[in-house]
């Protein structure tokens, strides 16, 4: 099982995640992809990439998603959770889609 992250390391991990909270928990950003057939295809690119890693709670509201990761097996963030969010904010970029927040 993967170590939880204290506050300290969460934050400087975030320092390389524009766009990327902590709350809760997890890590949580809002991505906007230019439509809604490209927010599909992320859901798709990070699905295949979750399969490696952990799994994200996605909620996919047109062409905005909102990502959450937590390793749930550990009861919060890990360094699993870390790397999956730079995978997400690189897939988003090759795709065209933007972190524009947490949306919260």
């Amino acid at each position: 099982m993967s170590r939880l992250l204290d506050e300290e390391e969460v934050s400087r991990q975030l320092a390389d995640l524009p766009g990327w909270t902590a709350s809760g928990g997890a890590l949580l950003a809002e991505v906007e992809a230019p439509d809604f057939r490209g927010a599909v295809r992320l859901v798709d690119a990070v699905a295949d990439v979750a399969e490696e890693m952990d799994h994200p709670d996605i909620d996919l509201r047109y062409r905005r998603l909102r990502f959450a990761l937590s390793t749930h097996s550990a009861g919060g963030i890990t360094q699993l959770d870390v790397e999956l969010a730079h995978r997400v904010s690189g897939e988003a970029r090759a795709l065209g889609a933007v972190v524009v927040g947490s949306g919260g």
